[in-house]
């Protein structure tokens, strides 16, 4: 294997008047390390140096920026890891910079290790387009297509944009571009990272990978469900365009835009409706929750296809996955500009866009508007689910990831907001057809919006075939999107955990995965998985996820400290984030955050599937379903006190705080990887400190 030349930072401060004795000793002890590591690692050198610390950015004296702050004369490593600032004014920080623990600069030394390394070096993405596709293949999921419209008419039209952008500045992008950052920094996966981070909520991610799975039983339902419609697409005549079928009922009126002497009344049903319900879904051969049914056949094998894509997608790794996006990730924006310029020349759609974006001012009083905005901004950037570290800790250390946060945030929201177009000029068409007002057409949310409304839309169209086809084509690409993120977000925090069992195994490791989610998900494929769809959809991942996002921010900002992260981004990107950064991230993400789900324990949504009114036992096993993931927060909390050594204040100490000393420079050693010789060395100077610093409490 081609070595590679690695360079490790330690700095190690001592008091000169207490510890001079020790200090010679440990320079000689050094100097006799020196000459054996050098027959068999590479070079140990000791060198005296200082980097400043603070809002300016670590440049050498030629202008070649490098990540540990020290000249070089040699392009860096993108693999290089973070070294330590030291701050000016007579203190030195140590590694992380928390403002807390500065040690005196008299006794400043840096130890500078360059080794060669036989270990497998981390995956990394092949180009740069590949992870930003991935990440917005990612956040542009099917609620851009189906929720942000409903959500958008329902709480004001264009009024509501107000309450959107602000979510999104102040609430959205903040956690976007914290999680991008700590995934880029430590390199980990969501549960590897609490451990150069806080290892007390190491939890977290335990957590986040249970609501991934969660996701995965669910989610890839709604993908089968487009892929029947897709190949029910391929006939002379599609088969929700008709009453003649075996599943019509006698309420079915096939109402053509050329069937002018056919009435629309309330009891009527659409061909497309009775499609949807009685030949794909088959809710009327189930009563509800407590009798699913048997489960169907044609979606076990839909969903058996989608899950074969999302296998051979994925299990090689972001190499693999990072050309698959490509098509799925672009593909859709293909079809919403195909369909928005289709939809604009259908008489009536003006109809629909003058109802999607004329405000109502007056609804900005009530605070469902806000709560709804809040929301929305928080489930369609998807911070929280382990994707964004996943994807980000594959970068190159020194890749801009605050552009990438900017720019893939908003190529998000102009997603929703077009996809907002693509809907209403269909339902003003619809309402033109059916001389009704929009609201009366657009009173179905979620995924009926687009399986009957929609669908009924497209068989109405000339080249409806044609239509069709690309239409629930472009769903399923979304949805595969979405996947393959979800899924490698529960592989790299796998595979980081436990590389000595996992990492020489992945095909075997993602294929078990796939096999768990499959089998998961069978109870959706019943003929009353409508209905349990619906019910993982509200409580298994929306009030869970949110508060382990709360948790999150709360560790980051309070316990790892906002200055550490600063400065951690400072070595990373040789630029400091501003002002308005640390406070969103200290205040007003959290207060952005608790007040979602202060709003859905104070307003709990009233969960209903087409006549189906969920009985209030369905609320306790939602909420039974949402706890089971949480509770590995504290469960993994009391499991790493009880186990861990020491006296419990000096264990609580440790675990929260000044601990991340030590889980710096193994995260340092983890990125560049070291032998357990120089590992052994760099952590005893720094066990010299922790002992000198913490053990005296």
């Amino acid at each position: 294997m081609e070595t590679k030349d690695m360079m490790m930072t330690s700095m190690l401060t001592m008091d000169k008047e207490e510890n001079e004795g020790d200090r010679d000793k440990g320079k000689d002890e050094m100097v006799g390390e020196e000459e054996g590591t050098q027959r068999e690692n590479g070079r140990l050198m000791l060198a005296d140096g200082l980097a400043e610390r603070g809002p300016k950015s670590l440049t050498s004296g030629s202008g070649q920026q490098v990540s540990n702050g020290f000249t070089t004369s040699t392009p860096q490593s993108p693999r290089e890891g973070p070294g330590t600032a030291a701050s000016s004014g007579g203190t030195a920080s140590v590694p992380g910079g928390g403002t807390g623990s500065t040690v005196p600069m008299g006794g400043l030394r840096t130890l500078v290790v360059q080794q060669t390394s036989l270990e497998r070096p981390r995956e990394t993405w092949s180009k740069k387009m590949d992870f930003l596709l991935s990440v917005i293949g990612y956040a542009v999921d099917l609620g851009n297509v189906w929720r942000f419209p409903y959500i958008c008419y329902q709480n004001g039209g264009g009024a509501f944009l107000l309450p959107y952008l602000l979510m999104a500045v102040f609430g959205g992008v903040p956690l976007f571009y914290m999680e991008l950052a700590l995934g880029q920094f430590h390199r980990s996966g969501c549960i590897s990272i609490w451990k150069h981070i806080c290892p007390i909520f190491k939890g977290i991610g335990f957590a986040i990978c249970i609501i991934a799975l969660y996701i995965a039983f669910y989610y890839n339902t709604i993908m089968a469900w487009a892929l029947y419609y897709l190949l029910s697409s391929f006939r002379p005549t599609l088969p929700w365009t008709t009453c003649t079928n075996s599943w019509n009922t006698a309420n079915c009126n096939r109402y053509m835009s050329s069937d002018h002497n056919v009435s629309w009344s309330n009891s009527s049903t659409s061909p497309a409706e009775e499609f949807y319900t009685r030949q794909v879904l088959q809710v009327h051969l189930s009563p509800g929750l407590h009798q699913l049914g048997s489960v169907s056949w044609q979606l076990a094998l839909c969903l058996l296809f989608i899950f074969t894509i999302v296998y051979f997608s994925i299990w090689k790794g972001v190499k693999m996955s990072g050309k698959v996006v490509w098509v799925t990730a672009t593909f859709p924006y293909l079809v919403l500009l195909v369909l928005l310029i289709r939809g604009a020349t259908l008489p009536g759609a003006w109809r629909g866009v003058v109802f999607y974006l004329k405000p109502d001012w007056e609804k900005l009083l009530s605070t469902t508007v806000w709560i709804d905005a809040a929301a929305q901004i928080f489930f369609s950037l998807g911070p929280g689910f382990g994707v964004l570290l996943a994807f980000a800790s594959y970068n190159p250390f020194h890749n801009n990831c605050y552009k990438d946060a900017l720019l893939t945030s908003s190529v998000n929201c102009l997603t929703s907001f077009l996809s907002g177009f693509v809907i209403f000029t269909v339902l003003g068409y619809m309402a033109e057809m059916r001389q009704q007002d929009v609201d009366a057409v657009a009173k179905d949310a979620g995924p009926s919006l687009l399986f009957i409304i929609y669908a009924e839309a497209i068989a109405n169209m000339p080249a409806a075939t044609f239509f069709a086809i690309i239409f629930f084509l472009m769903i399923i690409m979304l949805g595969l999107d979405s996947t393959f993120a979800g899924l490698e977000g529960v592989i790299t925090a796998m595979l980081d955990e436990f590389p000595h069992i996992l990492v020489k195994r992945r095909e075997w490791f993602v294929f078990g995965l796939v096999c768990v989610c499959y089998l998961g998900a069978l109870s959706t494929l019943t003929y009353g998985g409508a209905f349990v769809v619906k019910l993982f959809e509200e409580y298994a991942t929306g009030p869970a996820v949110i508060t382990v996002v709360l948790l999150e921010v709360i560790a980051v900002s309070w316990f790892y400290g906002t200055n550490r992260f600063c400065n951690d981004i400072q070595v990373m990107l040789g630029f400091y984030p501003g002002f308005f950064w640390k406070v969103c991230w200290v205040a007003i993400c959290p207060c952005f955050l608790l007040f979602i789900i202060i709003s859905f324990l104070a307003f709990p949504p009233e969960v209903r599937l087409f006549d189906y009114h969920y009985p209030p036992w369905t609320t306790v096993l939602g909420y039974c379903i949402g706890v089971s993931s949480f509770i590995c927060v504290p469960a993994y909390m009391v499991y790493h006190l009880l186990n861990a050594r020491g006296t419990f204040k000096q264990v609580l100490y440790i675990s929260t705080t000044i601990n991340v000393m030590c889980i710096h420079t193994l995260s340092i050693c983890r990125i560049l990887p070291v032998d357990a010789h120089t590992l052994t060395l760099a952590t005893h100077f720094y066990w010299h400190i922790l002992h000198h610093t913490c053990f005296q409490i």
